[in-house]
């Protein structure tokens, strides 16, 4: 379930400004008195030595480029300037901008390069170092000029009055040869420079715009970079479930056969041996090794029934109810529910073994009810008990992880638990069914085969 939080000029209500041009809005009388002014003038200040020393570097990479060796490194300065920026930015701009560029897929500078090049964020980045370079700069130093340095000069001028004697000149546009004259102007002076703050602070912000705009990933980009992220996920749990069920067909296969030789083995020579200590502790010998046979056929159980893979979920589900520790109906699961991705019944099936094993471990239940169904591209598995509820998924019954495994295939895990119950369980997991040429291959299949 999803929340959402209204906005207002401090960004979620209640909190801190987020940016300059937020704290401008929320706090206009008492602003000056808070460190978004001076945030805002280590911006500009920042932005003006990184401009200085961006427009030599070109001008430097600029005259090796006639020579065909500068242009990858003057490609790169962008690169460069653009991850430095976007840390400048939250200077005043808490919120983080993200790196629009993607990691290479193979190893080395070469491919790093390649990859670079194509990219849409490279050629922007270099535009604003040139932008930067030549434009932005300049106007922070103007900038930091009249929001600071006026003031600063007006406030000077009875020290300058002070060491010339006669005279001072202010901001070199009138002279003041009085100290009455001179005081009235460093009044003004520090009258001025509250009040320079705001439009300064605004100005810083506009540039930040300005930056965040050309540095951070476009939609197009971040819509890219979801899929990718997507995809890679679909991967992950595609190799999980094919490594559980390697795992699941080893025992199977396996050790579990080696169990039933040695089982039949200890059998026979029980019988055959004769009445006294040896036959005794062939029969606990034998004893053992049936009991360890079950809990290896529970284990391969636990890591995927065979009922699931064989005969599908509601199968599986069935089952799950048929063992468990309380009495659970069943009649609400469809029949006729189809085969869906291996990955979304295994995850189904253990969300709803869970929740029946937290039934009968921690509800008090008397009764427990299953339903699944699969409509509009999505399987719904609901769980309900009669318990005393209370549920809470912060305690550690498994619950965050279920909730984990389902986020995996886009899942949602939901769970209403008032305390005195009843408690709802209910799983959603987008899925479109499969074919019957798509089903998956089971043991039984590929014996028959």
């Amino acid at each position: 379930m999803r929340h959402s939080t209204p906005l207002g000029p401090q960004g979620p209500r209640g909190s801190e400004p987020r940016t300059a041009w937020q704290a401008l809005a929320a706090r206009p009388g008492r602003f000056a008195r808070t460190v978004w002014p001076w945030r805002a003038v280590g911006y500009l200040a920042s932005g003006a030595v990184t401009g200085a020393v961006t427009l030599l570097v070109l001008l430097v990479l600029a005259g090796f480029s006639l020579l065909l060796v500068g242009l990858p490194l003057l490609l790169l300065t962008g690169v460069a300037l653009g991850g430095l920026e976007r840390r400048r930015l939250r200077l005043v701009d808490r919120e983080p901008a993200v790196d629009p560029h993607r990691l290479p897929e193979a190893p080395g500078l070469a491919a790093w390069l390649r990859l670079r090049v194509r990219e849409q964020a490279t050629w922007r980045e270099l535009a604003y170092a040139v932008l930067h370079a030549t434009v932005l700069w300049p106007l922070d130093l103007a900038v930091l000029a009249v929001g600071l340095g006026l003031p600063a000069a007006l406030l000077g001028v009875p020290f300058q009055l002070a060491a010339d004697g006669h005279e001072a000149k202010v901001v070199k546009t009138f002279l003041v040869t009085s100290f009455p004259q001179a005081l009235a102007v460093a009044l003004l002076g520090l009258a001025l420079l509250p009040l320079l703050l705001y439009p300064l602070t605004a100005l810083a912000g506009a540039r930040a715009a300005l930056a965040r705009a050309l540095l951070a990933p476009r939609e197009a980009e971040l819509r890219g970079r979801i899929g990718e992220v997507t995809a890679s996920r679909a991967r992950l749990a595609a190799a999980f479930e094919a490594e559980r069920r390697r795992i699941e067909r080893d025992l199977h296969d396996g050790a579990q056969q080696r169990l039933v030789a040695l089982t039949m083995t200890l059998g026979l020579a029980r019988y055959d041996a004769p009445p006294g200590p040896l036959a005794d502790q062939l029969a606990r010998a034998h004893e053992e090794a049936g009991r360890v046979l079950a809990e290896l056929r529970e284990l391969i159980h636990g890591i995927h029934p065979q009922v699931l893979a064989d005969y599908g979920l509601a199968a599986a589900l069935a089952d799950a109810a048929d063992r468990s520790a309380v009495p659970v109906e069943t009649s609400g699961i469809d029949e006729a529910l189809p085969r869906l991705p291996a990955a979304v019944e295994s995850a189904a099936y253990f969300a709803a073994r869970e929740a029946l094993a937290n039934i009968g471990r921690h509800s008090g239940a008397a009764r427990a009810r299953i339903t699944a169904r699969h409509t509009g591209d999505v399987l719904h598995v609901g769980i309900e008990d009669d318990g005393r509820g209370g549920a809470d998924p912060a305690r550690g019954s498994g619950l965050t992880g279920l909730a984990d495994r389902l986020a995996v295939l886009d899942g949602t895990l939901t769970i209403t638990s008032p305390p005195g119950g009843p408690t709802l369980l209910r799983a959603e997991i987008p899925c479109s069914a499969l074919s019957e040429s798509s089903w998956p291959r089971t043991a039984s299949s590929s014996a028959r085969d």
